[in-house]
């Protein structure tokens, strides 16, 4: 049994509501998909009051559950006019967890602005937020910890969110305090903003109730064994999300310089710095840490403490997709550039895959040099301020585009691609093409499937497939990174899910969960006005060969989507 909440900030009261069974454990894609639609949220203005947002924890949140506490927030975007479920790591779904909390959805909009303290009493209090507006997160941070001790979890709204920056995230601090994880996409911190919602603090407490507590320890022993036998696992926690930039740049699929290459450089010429390889090494000799857990019990650990050259912290975390959007997309090729723009990144809590392809349509209208950081962090400066040029860049790249007149724009549904190329990446390009949240990686990425000499019609099978499976894993809050395990180990995951909540959940419901949640959110997107055409690619990936492989984009909406309805009604 856990609490779900219903806090309508305008009236500044709260409904508290008992959940079990399943309603505990379908929770996250499925469950911000099925509340958006049954309360007609598709066709509401996604910066006034009727939007809500939606924090959703798994059902083995609160636990030791390795890769289990992932959070799940969802709203209408305001980036993209569509659904979005953004996700995080931190402390927070670990913290609702110990307080048997599934869910909270925040209603309507506070007159003032406000923090939200939920006590481990189950009390609500709020305070005026005030002193803390235009502060970045590192800094609120701090305050806030000041103020309610160590033993809380933050989610704070960026002074980017304040202004309604389509770039803003919502941070959540990780196990060390720092507000560095970031549910990032879709514009959720401006939607976080429009609440006139500042900060969100939550008691820690202990280990919730499970129905069989032995049995579900059991489980966790278990599947941390799996994950400690597991090759890709092993790879992760060695050399973290930053080694998926060493096979991207080798097959010629890294966004490089606003899409125009594949490659940033020639291995055999001189190495990969912006890579794996490169950054463990060099992080081990600094004395920063190559593995890192980004939330409480994870133990594939894939994240990372990026150091200086003196040894001193530089940013928390550094990973592939900002070496990506924010790095060989820009131009750039040196870790220290990235890192030291990353960490302004998440003090300003913003969207680093959203913030890098600006920047690179910004480059490509002639406003700054590709590899130039300071033009970066002037730009960044800009954002910070609120002034007139940074809060055009705030609304990400798709505004930025049109307003420089640029047609070399990679967004699906206006919102940046990630750090794919779909020109080489096939099945990851369809799965942007296609998934309701915009061109969004998590929404169905397998960056290494050999697409060379298959059909669209293949590749639409495999994407559908892979977000099918993404969209179940981000049902239960497990972390898509254990997939390699948890797909293997579906019966025993369902096993565990049963000793917890004493529940009768069939393992074949898993992918339907995936199903269900993929349809209810495409049905989403047409109540709000999306068509097919809205999920073709930019034109010049069809038009433009890519250095070094010569590929072009093969796959036309016209020819996905004909065969995605064939797999769907079949």
């Amino acid at each position: 049994m856990r609490k779900y909440l219903d806090i309508d900030l305008s009236t500044r009261s709260t409904e508290v509501k008992e959940v079990d069974g399943e309603e505990v454990i379908v929770v996250g894609r499925h469950l911000i998909a099925k509340k958006l639609l049954e309360n007609g949220v598709a066709t509401v203005d996604p910066l006034g009051p009727d939007n809500p947002l939606i924090f959703s924890a798994g059902p083995f949140a609160g636990s030791n559950f390795s890769n289990a506490n992932r959070l799940s927030v969802g709203c209408k975007s305001p980036l993209t006019g569509g659904i979005k479920e953004a996700n995080s790591g931190g402390t927070f779904a670990f913290a609702m967890g110990q307080l048997e909390i599934s869910g909270i959805t925040f209603h309507g909009a506070s007159d003032e602005w406000v923090n939200l303290y939920i006590t481990k009493e189950g009390e609500i209090e709020y305070e005026d937020a005030t002193p803390y507006l235009g502060k970045g997160n590192f800094e609120v941070g701090k305050l806030l910890f000041e103020k309610y001790g160590d033993k809380v979890s933050l989610s704070i709204c960026s002074p980017v969110g304040e202004y309604g920056g389509l770039l803003a995230g919502i941070s959540f601090t990780d196990p060390e305090q720092r507000p560095s994880r970031i549910a990032a996409r879709g514009g959720v911190g401006a939607v976080m903003g429009s609440k006139k919602l500042k900060a969100v603090i939550i008691d820690r407490h202990k280990m919730p109730g499970f129905h069989d507590r032995k049995k579900l320890m059991g489980a966790v022993r278990e599947y941390g064994q799996r994950l400690d036998n597991d090759a890709a696992i092993v790879s992760f926690r060695k050399y973290g999300t930053a080694m998926v930039g060493d096979f991207t740049n080798k097959i010629g699929g890294l966004p490089t310089r606003n899409f125009s290459a594949g490659t940033l450089v020639d291995t055999k010429e001189e190495p990969m710095r912006l890579g794996g390889n490169y950054i463990r090494d060099l992080n081990l000799e600094r004395g920063g840490e190559t593995t890192h857990a980004c939330m409480p019990g994870c133990q594939i650990q894939c994240s990372n403490v990026y150091a200086d050259k003196d040894g001193n912290e530089m940013c928390s975390p550094v990973e592939y997709e900002t070496l990506g959007l924010m790095g060989s997309n820009c131009g750039l090729e040196d870790p220290d550039d990235v890192a030291r723009l990353n960490n302004v990144a998440n003090d300003l809590g913003i969207d680093t895959i959203e913030t890098g392809a600006m920047l690179g349509v910004l480059m490509e209208a002639g406003q700054g040099t590709f590899g130039d950081p300071s033009f970066m962090s002037d730009a960044l400066d800009d954002i910070r301020a609120g002034n007139e040029r940074g809060k055009l860049l705030a609304q990400g790249t798709a505004r930025v585009g049109e307003h420089y007149g640029i047609k070399r724009v990679p967004v699906v549904k206006k919102q940046g691609i990630s750090a794919y190329d779909p020109r080489v990446i096939e099945v990851t390009g369809i799965s942007m093409m296609v998934t309701a949240q915009g061109a969004d990686h998590t929404a169905g990425n397998i960056p290494a499937f050999e697409c060379d000499g298959k059909t669209t019609e293949e590749l639409t099978e495999a994407s559908l497939e892979i977000q099918t499976i993404c969209a179940a894993a981000d049902s239960l809050g497990l972390c898509l990174f254990g997939r390699s395990v948890t797909n293997e180990s579906i019966d025993f995951v369902v096993e565990a899910l049963n000793d917890a909540h004493g529940t009768n959940f069939d393992e074949s419901k898993f992918m339907d969960i995936g199903k269900e949640a993929l349809e209810m959110e495409w049905q989403f997107n047409k109540e709000a006005g999306f068509a097919d055409e809205d999920d073709e690619m930019p034109e010049f990936f069809f038009s433009e060969a890519l250095e070094p492989t010569g590929k072009t984009q093969r796959h036309t909406q016209i020819n996905v989507n004909k065969h995605l309805r064939t797999l769907i009604n079949a």
